[in-house]
């Protein structure tokens, strides 16, 4: 016995070592919590940056759903025990805007963590910082394969599907389906497009046949039109069009193409394929355009009756009653907002970053409330894939007809 312990201060310590060794792991009376910046006993405090303003403050939403989640379960008494301090600046989807706000959401808030960032070009001008800061950068709206790298940047993560696998299978669909294409491509010009345009072609290629690409058009974010490329593509005759865009870009683009009367079998990536975007282009001129599909529609429809689409219109109503509720944007943000949720509770008392990156690391099997019932995470330490099944799918002017059976790459 220490000699500076009394007799009742003996026992009690020689009970709780005794307790810790012998009964199961929820009766141990206190675990050892662990915290880094931006967590203590009582907060938790998450970034993230997202285009509030400019061109792609479409998504500007998905920041206020994450706020409205989060003060959801903050009345009801947060994760663990802690309330959520959720940061959402505006990058204006420009990659100088992201780093002083990234900087700021690090250095000055001491966030513990950044989750649902958009854009590849902006997240990409913070990748290295975050890594060299050992931050974690995780469920990015973005699907660009430079997020699989668990090897180099292991604290960065993607939250969409990888942009080439999604490619990939589209290209095999056009080569199932229509395998003398003439292809006409208009594509982001930026690491987002070309992340798509490489893996499409080298699918053609290697299938042999006489699909081809013919023409390829480019657009910048900050063009007010794409009316010019689409023009020039219609002229090609390209009997296949890739519509590799976002936002605004999407919806006048689809809309472009019929009033040119202009006619291909259509392609659009899967990030632009929510009712908000093509209720802009006109749901008749999105007929029969083709899609990958991994994730459910916000609104009336297939889904107005399903628990989790029920669940996030319940959020909506009360917190974002500005939010039209066919948002599927909206609806986005929810499923990231409650997968960081997810990956926090798996916490626990261990709230330090590199736990943080090891419970997002290992979701596979997770479902997301946006995520098609068949659709899981599939994340793991050594393949940050986010998920490898997806849905070839159709728009038929009302909804998408989803393929009954998933296709891998």
């Amino acid at each position: 016995m220490n000699r500076k312990q009394t007799r009742r201060q003996f026992g009690a310590t020689s009970l709780a070592a005794i307790a810790a060794s012998v009964l199961p792991a929820p009766y141990v009376w206190a675990a050892e919590k662990k915290y880094d910046p931006g967590a203590t006993d009582s907060e938790i405090k998450l970034g993230q940056t997202v285009p509030h303003s400019g061109p792609g403050s479409l998504y500007g939403v998905l920041g206020r759903v994450g706020e409205a989640y989060f003060q959801m379960l903050n009345e009801k008494d947060g994760i663990n025990g802690r309330k959520i301090k959720f940061f959402t600046m505006d990058d204006a989807y420009s990659a100088p805007k992201c780093v002083e706000a990234t900087r700021r959401l690090v250095e000055q808030e001491e966030v513990l963590a950044l989750f649902g960032s958009l854009g590849t070009a902006p997240q990409t001008a913070v990748h290295k910082y975050l890594n060299s800061k050992g931050v974690p950068q995780l469920l990015l709206n973005t699907g660009a394969s430079k997020w699989n790298d668990p090897k180099n940047n292991k604290w960065t993560m993607a939250g969409l599907p990888l942009y080439p696998t999604e490619a990939r299978i589209l290209a095999k669909h056009v080569v199932a389906v229509k395998p003398d294409a003439k292809i006409g491509i208009l594509y982001q010009n930026d690491d987002f497009g070309r992340d798509f345009l490489g893996p499409f072609k080298k699918v053609l290629e290697d299938a042999g046949g006489t699909a081809k690409v013919i023409m390829e058009q480019t657009y910048d974010l900050t063009e007010p039109t794409v009316d010019s490329q689409l023009i020039n593509l219609s002229k090609s005759g390209a009997d296949v069009f890739y519509n590799i865009s976002t936002g605004k870009a999407s919806s006048q683009s689809i809309r472009k193409v019929a009033e040119l009367g202009w006619k291909p079998l259509q392609l659009l990536s899967a990030g632009s394929t929510g009712r908000s975007i093509l209720n802009a282009a006109g749901f008749e001129n999105a007929k029969d355009i083709v899609a990958i599909r991994y994730s459910k529609e916000a609104g009336p429809g297939r889904w107005e009756k399903d628990k989790d689409a029920m669940a996030f219109e319940a959020l909506r109503a009360k917190y974002l009653p500005n939010v039209d509720p066919d948002n599927t944007i909206a609806y986005a943000g929810y499923g990231q907002a409650v997968s960081m949720g997810e990956i926090l509770r798996r916490c626990g008392d261990d709230l330090t970053r590199a736990n943080v990156l090891k419970q997002a690391s290992t979701l596979a099997g997770f479902h997301s409330p946006f995520f098609l019932d068949d659709i899981n995470y599939s994340y793991t330490p050594d393949d940050y894939s986010p998920m490898k099944t997806l849905h070839i799918s159709i728009f038929d002017g009302k909804d998408w007809q989803i393929s009954e059976k998933a296709v891998t790459e």
